[in-house]
């Protein structure tokens, strides 16, 4: 103590060429859009990250925090394509009532759920039908471009 301390690495010296590193494959764009997506999400951060996501990749992008204002925005008239919607959420209104309301639509609006429980924890509860397309969370950019996508396509199966 009070005399300081003095450290020396040793590094082995390397006298071969550099190894040119393989380049990394680019990665596809992910597939963009052009329809007009609502997104429920109760938490704030959340919503914003995906909002931004989605106007990135082209969409026109409703947001909406709780399934009571989601509701007042379908039942405004706006044209809506696709449904993102959290599972499990504050208020009386869940992702499984703003489903059915959407099922209720001529056309049926597409649903695509989120949420940060498992997909077994979501079905055996009773939250959602078996069948619906469910992303969970956390998810990428490319992943949630691939699923809306997939969705608004009607290329649904069960996730």
């Amino acid at each position: 103590p009070g005399q300081g301390t003095t450290v020396r690495l040793t590094f082995p010296r390397c006298h071969d060429a550099l190894a040119e590193e393989p380049a990394c494959a680019p990665r596809p764009d992910p597939v963009r859009g052009r329809e007009t997506i609502l997104i429920v999400e109760d938490d704030a951060d959340v919503r914003l990250t995906v909002v931004d996501m989605l106007a990135q990749l082209g969409y026109k992008v409703l947001s909406a925090s709780d399934g009571e204002a989601a509701l007042r925005i379908l039942d405004s008239g706006t044209p809506i394509d696709l449904l993102f919607t959290d599972v499990i959420m504050p208020g009386h209104i869940k992702g499984g009532e703003l489903a059915r309301r959407a099922a209720q639509r001529t056309p049926p609006l597409p649903v695509l759920f989120t949420s940060g429980y498992t997909r077994d924890e979501i079905f055996h509860s009773g939250r959602l039908d078996p069948g619906v397309m469910l992303l969970g969370k956390p998810y990428r950019r490319d992943e949630l471009a691939a699923r809306i996508r997939s969705v608004l396509a009607g290329n649904v199966k069960a996730a």
